[in-house]
């Protein structure tokens, strides 16, 4: 179940008939369609009573498998109390999935809306006029970032990690604030791998739910002994940082070209551009976090606090 970007679908599609949704004992009215995936859409749905806009998920589960991946998205949002991860305000299972019988279920999540879109929206805007955002605002959002990072990797009973982190799945509220969303492939954080099998189905996974220009080099190729941690989010967090400051992940040009990504990623080459904007801090802020090496990647509480370091020799600069 590839799980979809949040960024908002510009060409805004007219339902001539009003679709109504009733999902637990509430009354939803469909607006427009905002994003479709292969196996999930989110529409924008109004409460007629309160008339709160909310954005709503659907997803459609072939089976039970399905079922209960969709359901852990609820289950995980519901670990994490943190004002940069979304909440989800409701949800309603409705059918039954059957994969011999080919019955379908669909899931309904309802999610807050936030009209000004993901990041990546507003970077693709400033992208057009190369109108770089300023550094101090950089960092300031992206301390946000790390904020619900943070919370996701303390989350109870175990750690968990997002392992989809880019900036199409941050989100921004009315007061720019980043709110991190699309929590369906989000996971237990640290895994013990033993085996080839073990190694192939973590592979596999991450090939279908990590975005290919932001997954962390141990996820490409995943050693049959080893230990995965959350540290694979660090990595992501670094090609969001680099992304706020260049329009684009390190690895988009490569990936527009047709060369191959992984290879870019495991040789951890990270070009900075020659006429960069950002001081010898920020450069080195993404470097700290884009290290090849799980093992040698900070942990996030590291990187909140280097962030704040920077934070501090920009006011002291102003």
């Amino acid at each position: 179940m590839q799980s979809i970007g949040w960024t908002l679908i510009m060409k805004r599609g007219c339902f001539c008939r009003k679709e109504t949704l009733n999902i637990n004992g509430s009354r939803y009215t469909i607006r427009e369609r905002l994003a479709q995936g292969g196996f999930s859409l989110i529409d924008l749905g109004e409460n007629p009573t309160t008339r709160r806009s909310y954005a709503i998920k659907r997803i459609t589960c072939h089976s039970i498998d399905d079922q209960n991946i969709a359901l852990r998205e609820i289950e995980n949002c519901r670990k994490i109390d943190s004002e940069n991860v979304i909440r989800v305000v409701d949800y309603e299972l409705k059918g039954q999935a059957d994969i011999v019988i080919n019955t379908t279920s669909t899931l309904y999540i309802v999610l807050p809306y936030y009209k000004h879109g993901a990041l990546l929206d507003h970077l693709q805007l400033r992208a057009r006029k190369q109108d770089h955002m300023p550094e101090a605002q950089i960092v300031q959002i992206f301390l946000g970032v790390c904020e619900g990072v943070k919370a996701i990797h303390e989350a109870k009973p175990v750690p968990l990690a997002h392992r989809d982190l880019k900036t199409a799945n941050i989100c921004l509220s009315d007061s720019f604030e980043p709110i991190i969303v699309d929590l369906g492939s989000m996971t237990e954080a640290r895994l013990q791998i033993v085996g080839q099998s073990d190694a192939q189905r973590l592979q596999d996974e991450a090939e279908e739910r990590s975005s290919i220009v932001y997954r962390a080099p141990e996820l490409f190729t995943v050693k049959s002994y080893c230990t995965i941690d959350e540290r694979t989010d660090i990595w992501s967090l670094g090609c969001v940082l680099y992304a706020m400051c260049y329009f684009n992940s390190p690895f988009d040009p490569i990936y527009e070209r047709g060369d191959s990504v992984a290879l870019a990623v495991l040789s951890g080459n990270i070009i900075i551009p020659e006429d960069s904007i950002y001081t010898e801090d920020m450069h080195d802020l993404i470097n700290y976090m884009l290290r090849t090496d799980p093992m040698e990647r900070p942990f996030i509480y590291s990187v909140i606090e280097r962030t704040h370091d920077l934070i501090q020799k920009l006011e002291g600069r102003v």
